[in-house]
């Protein structure tokens, strides 16, 4: 009884059956005017009978002519393309038409249909598609269902692949990778990052060394070199073990939408690679996350641990609907971070008076630390301002959205004149932006 449930719910005809029929009962009915054709119906009737016949008893007679399986890696990266394979093996001794469906996670709303492919017989072909996922979090991959037809294309076999596997959506660790690599050979202007000329000296020494052409000559030791009798200079390295923490706002002004994606993921996003850009370059990393209180804290370190803490930690954060309580923020940065600090904010302003609300706290902020805040262009009103306006109401519009932008470019400014640092920035531009504003700020040895 279960094989015939089975192979009810496997079993269906193609198109090309039901065209056949028609057409045999269009013959059946023409044989009442003309009696000869009713010859010529009936033996095209028994003719697609034994052709569904043999096509039933090809598709069916073999166990196990069909393994499909899913390939993709373990977690996905967040706002990234990401691969995902299937790998079909037909047992089959002829070739067959496959048409696949992937369950996907419900993230994505639809199921994947794939184009229908063409398969020898006993041969192995492998289906690659990619995903972008725009929220972190768990995803539920189902089965994989395929549709096999043989040469005679009358009957249609389906297949249900058990494939159900749970992925995990981290923030961006295939730009963190990207990033990573380059940073350790030093060819991060390879991702579009800025090679800015290093002004001045660290005052960390390193070590004296002989003089060689193109050696700054305000570098030599005249000690030194009467000693060895030819001319030494002193050498000087970056300033190590400064401390770098990524503030990240959680609250609603982080909710807004880019391209799929919250301006939340941005900032954890630029935030992941930003921590482990300073790791890197031997400074300690440390993260902070707040909306009306102060959620998580992760005190500044270099250790091998720390990046996967980091990691887990943003993994986990969502946005809510509340405002941000910088004044908080303020109070657990004095408590907590006691040495002077680079603390990169990212946040958003969509008006001058929100930022007139916050500016009291930023400032007592600078008044400790390096602060550099980053916050957001609103990308659909730029949108509207490069918009030529052919109308009244479009001129109206455009002079609101002008409006808008330069109120923000007034909030940059004024953020600048008190000495607080600042990042006016597109989503799609944030990481690069954020790196580039980090790597001149240890040019300058500004912390």
């Amino acid at each position: 009884m279960r094989g015939i449930i089975a192979l009810y719910n496997s079993f269906y005809v193609t198109k090309y059956l039901y065209w056949a029929i028609i057409a045999i009962a269009v013959l059946m009915a023409s044989s009442f005017f003309v009696p000869p054709i009713l010859d010529i119906a009936t033996f095209l009737l028994a003719a697609v009978v034994i052709i569904f016949l043999i096509d039933v008893g090809m598709l069916y007679l073999k166990r196990r002519a069909l393994l499909a399986a899913r390939t993709c890696a373990s977690r996905f990266s967040n706002g990234a393309i990401n691969e995902v394979t299937i790998e079909i093996k037909n047992n089959y001794n002829f070739p067959i038409s496959i048409f696949i469906i992937d369950e996907l996670p419900f993230q994505f709303n639809k199921n994947l249909e794939l184009p229908i492919v063409k398969i020898s017989g006993a041969q192995n072909h492998i289906i690659e598609y990619n995903l972008k996922p725009t929220q972190r979090g768990e995803y539920n991959f189902g089965n994989i269902l395929a549709f096999v037809q043989s040469p005679l294309n009358i009957v249609q076999r389906k297949f249900n692949f058990p494939a159900n596997v749970t992925i995990q959506v981290y923030p961006s660790y295939s730009q963190l990778k990207q990033f990573s690599l380059n940073a350790i050979g030093n060819n991060l202007n390879q991702t579009g990052t800025k090679l800015l000329k290093k002004l001045g000296n660290s005052t960390e020494f390193e070590q004296i060394k002989e003089y060689i052409p193109g050696d700054d000559f305000r570098t030599i030791n005249w000690k030194a070199s009467a000693r060895k009798a030819s001319l030494m200079v002193n050498t000087y390295i970056d300033e190590k073990s400064q401390q770098v923490y990524c503030l990240v706002d959680k609250s609603r002004t982080m909710k807004m939408p880019f391209d799929g994606m919250t301006l939340l993921d941005y900032a954890i996003n630029a935030s992941l690679v930003l921590t482990n850009i300073a790791i890197q370059k031997q400074d300690k990393a440390g993260l902070l996350c707040f909306s009306q209180k102060v959620d998580n804290f992760i005190t500044a370190e270099k250790n091998s641990l720390q990046m996967p803490t980091i990691l887990d930690t943003l993994y986990k954060q969502q946005t809510n609907f509340l405002d941000a309580s910088f004044e908080n923020l303020y109070a657990q940065v004095r408590h907590r971070i006691k040495q002077r600090s680079l603390l990169i904010l990212f946040t958003n302003f969509e008006s001058k008076y929100n930022l007139d609300r916050q500016l009291p706290y930023l400032r007592k902020m600078a008044q400790h630390h390096l602060l550099l805040v980053v916050f957001f262009e609103n990308t659909e009103i730029k949108k509207l301002h490069q918009k030529t306006a052919v109308n009244t109401e479009e001129i109206y519009i455009k002079t609101i959205a002008d409006k808008f932008l330069y109120e923000k470019k007034l909030m940059a400014k004024e953020l600048q004149q008190y000495g607080i640092l600042c990042i006016l920035t597109t989503p799609e531009n944030l990481t690069i932006d954020a790196v580039n504003k980090y790597l001149e700020i240890k040019k300058r040895q500004a912390i």
